[in-house]
């Protein structure tokens, strides 16, 4: 296991993944463009979900190259890749048994918000997560469902429109799972340290 941790803690690996992870940020806030030009002010941290999750996770990997571990930022990392990650290849699917139909472009989100959930989880032996990062993470997580299901900021899926409430239902209690992936993988023994980076 050393051995496969290695490699993913090599420092052109995490460049790369660094790469990958702004360049789909900066898509993910592009994609979220029309809905944010309609959002007001005091909502816009808290609609563009799965672009903030790649921020938080793209600031994670600059502390690694950095060898500084920024504990809050893991928390909310792992929490919000994970639960956005797994939310959007739900809703593709639902999409997909709906309609009877997906175009390629939800089979990509698919493929992307998937590799999001493995990475933050993937990372998760480098982690220092602290319980305050955790119940800050946890309040962040849950208080984004507010925003989205009481003052209806959630992303636009037109054709489950009329499944929202159940949505709503499934996303509380995917942040619920999402806060316990955290503080499993977070509080796992045999860490490692960003020594480990080369």
């Amino acid at each position: 296991m050393n051995v496969i941790y290695s490699w993913f803690a090599h420092r052109q690996v995490l460049v790369l993944l660094l790469i990958v992870n702004v360049f789909g940020t900066a898509y993910g806030y592009y994609w979220y463009g029309y809905q944010l030009a309609e959002t007001p002010a005091i909502f816009l941290p808290f609609v563009p979900d799965s672009p903030t999750a790649s921020l938080f996770f793209s600031l994670v990997l600059v502390g690694f190259l950095l060898k500084k571990n920024f504990g809050f930022m893991e928390a909310l990392a792992i929490m919000t890749l994970f639960k956005y990650g797994i939310w959007a290849v739900v809703m593709n699917v639902l999409t997909l048994l709906t309609t009877g139909t997906l175009p390629i472009e939800g089979y990509m989100l698919m493929a992307s918000h998937l590799g999001m959930a493995i990475q933050g989880i993937l990372y998760a032996p480098f982690y220092r997560i602290k319980p305050w990062h955790l119940i800050l993470a946890g309040i962040w997580t849950i208080h984004n469902d507010i925003i989205d299901y009481v003052f209806k900021m959630m992303p636009s899926y037109r054709d489950l429109f009329e499944y929202m409430d159940m949505i709503g239902y499934f996303t509380f209690w995917l942040s619920i799972l999402s806060i316990f992936v955290a503080w499993y993988f977070g509080y796992r023994k045999g860490r490692f340290t960003l020594s480990f980076i080369k």
